[in-house]
């Protein structure tokens, strides 16, 4: 009857305008049509503030501050590190549920499923790398986000709980990150895992670390039902332990605000949560606008560099037989592997990082300095800097780069057509591989330039050992490219050189390439910006 009664009064017109601003006044929690133009328009709110009301009212703004200090919006304050954190979480969240579609977590299914989902799957490939991209810059962020608030001091009273959380957070994403690398089923996966969860071995007594090992592994060696244990910690228990904390973290947050610049305040005193009425800058419009506009402008950066110029990698399927030459642990834990080339498995893998953990969540009741001024906190800051240079030192450590390299004969072919990954040879593609013999100790006419570039490779890495090595003498390399079956070529390494004694050498390695292989289906930018990393190299060639 009210229906009826407002057509009779206002008219057909008149009604359904009415019903649709009640309808749009629902939907935003409190925000009428008049209300919404006005913050388009950028004129102030009347008084009472109806932009207040969807932070008592709608779900999602319930947990949001109504205003915040004007000094912590500024972008060069916290560079936004806390919100980036949380929505590449919720990246993570929605590429991995549609990622589970195509996914069954078994040794029979899993590496299948891969090559399903990047072949058979519309935008299959981009879900998968964009998801991975998210992982690995999910956590680049979050140590970046505790970097910054441990410069500035903002983990000083009253938010070292608030610290000790973040801590938490942080291990917990790179776990989260970890659990999911075994997913894919490959050798650069089971062998990263394999070496990552051998280190609970180390842990005393030897009956102790054996246990954990095996519950880790769920075998001896990593199989069904390893795969299945960090399939369920990468899906459901990692994800609601992070969720959990991170509830805990931000209710610390917006309970003491966001710190607010060391000079603004005097030592030892903490006013986030008093904002004199002329400093406030409310959530609604101004806030969300900024928040909206960089979340946009990340989104889109984060897109074109998935398309253009990353790739999740997806080696050969795991095989428990045979040990790839340079297996790395993913790179946020190369300062682990780093460590374990120069100690004790008990030391660099249970016992560093152990105290290391410890002293970290410490650091905000262990630091009695009650400034957070930079020049009151020399001490601190250098310790923070030092501790990062040796993180880095470390990390290069942990890369093949150093004190594992192969015979100069293997790393020529290793650099160009590795056993695991997919190097030039396969980047540049089976079309761009002429048949016939090519030697590097003869030049070559050729228009095609992915070609030529490779045989520069080729006699450069040979140039490069002969300079380094002095086993490695009068050295030449021959590569043999002739067609085994259609679409199918074969690939004959021989590399040739004396010892420093003159006695002769001679390594073979034999690779098969296949025209349907999917190396080199994203060729392009993405090529070009490796050719650039491999050129730094080989400058002075």
């Amino acid at each position: 009857m009210s229906v009826m009664q407002d057509i009779r009064e206002k008219g057909v017109i008149g009604a359904s305008a009415a019903a649709l601003e009640d309808v749009f006044t629902r939907v935003t929690a409190g925000i009428s049509p008049g209300e919404f133009r006005k913050m388009l328009r950028g004129e102030p709110a009347g008084r009472p503030n109806p932009r207040l009301k969807p932070h008592s009212e709608a779900f999602l703004l319930h947990i949001k501050p109504t205003y915040y200090h004007e000094s912590v919006t500024r972008w060069n304050h916290t560079f936004r590190l806390g919100l980036l954190s949380t929505y590449l979480f919720f990246i993570e969240l929605i590429t991995g549920l549609l990622l589970m579609i195509w996914y069954a977590p078994s040794p029979e299914r899993a590496y299948v499923d891969m090559i399903r989902l990047l072949s058979n799957v519309p935008f299959g490939q981009f879900l998968r790398d964009l998801h991975r991209l998210g992982a690995e810059a999910m956590v680049a962020i979050v140590t970046a986000h505790m970097v910054r608030t441990y410069l500035t001091g903002s983990y000083k009273a009253p938010r070292q709980f608030t610290w000790f959380t973040g801590v938490i957070l942080l291990v917990v994403t790179l776990f989260l990150s970890f659990s999911g690398y075994l997913l894919p089923w490959d050798q650069l996966a089971f062998w990263a895992v394999t070496i990552g969860t051998s280190m609970a071995e180390a842990v005393p007594p030897a009956v102790v670390g054996e246990t954990v090992n095996l519950l880790a592994r769920g075998a001896p060696d990593i199989g069904a039902n390893g795969l299945l244990r960090f399939y369920l910690l990468h899906v459901i228990f990692l994800p609601l332990l992070l969720i959990l904390f991170f509830f805990v973290h931000y209710y610390k947050v917006v309970h003491f605000g966001i710190s607010l610049p060391a000079n603004e305040e005097e030592v030892g005193e903490d006013t986030a949560n008093r904002i004199p009425a002329d400093k406030r800058v409310y959530f609604l419009p101004d806030v969300m606008v900024d928040e909206l506009s960089f979340l946009t402008a990340f989104t889109t950066l984060t897109i074109l560099i998935t398309v253009f110029f990353f790739q999740a990698p997806l080696e050969n399927i795991a095989n428990p037989q045979s040990t790839p030459l340079h297996t790395v642990a993913p790179w946020y834990f190369y300062w682990l592997q780093g460590l374990l080339k120069v100690a004790d498995k008990f030391i660099a893998g249970v016992l560093i990082p152990g105290v290391l953990l410890v002293l970290l969540m410490a650091i905000p009741y262990i630091d009695f300095n009650p400034s957070r001024r930079a020049r009151d906190r020399r001490v601190a800051i250098v310790s923070g800097i030092v501790a990062g240079v040796v993180m880095i030192i470390l990390s290069w450590m942990g890369t093949p780069e150093y004190a594992v390299k192969g015979a100069p004969s293997v790393e020529v072919v290793q650099e160009l057509m590795p056993e695991e990954g997919p190097g030039l040879v396969r980047e540049i593609g089976y079309a761009h591989l002429p048949l016939g013999t090519y030697r590097t100790d003869e030049h070559y006419e050729t228009s095609d330039a992915h070609f030529a570039e490779l045989l520069h490779e080729f006699r450069a890495g040979v140039i490069h050992y002969m300079e380094t090595d002095p086993d490695f003498n009068q050295a030449y390399a021959e590569l043999i490219i002739s067609q085994d079956q259609p679409s199918l070529k074969r690939l004959h390494w021989r590399v040739h050189w004396y010892d420093s004694q003159g006695v002769p050498g001679l390594f073979e390695r034999t690779f098969w390439l296949h025209e349907n292989s999917l190396y080199w289906h994203e060729y392009g930018l993405k090529h070009e910006f490796l050719k650039y990393l491999r050129d730094l190299r080989f400058l002075n060639f």
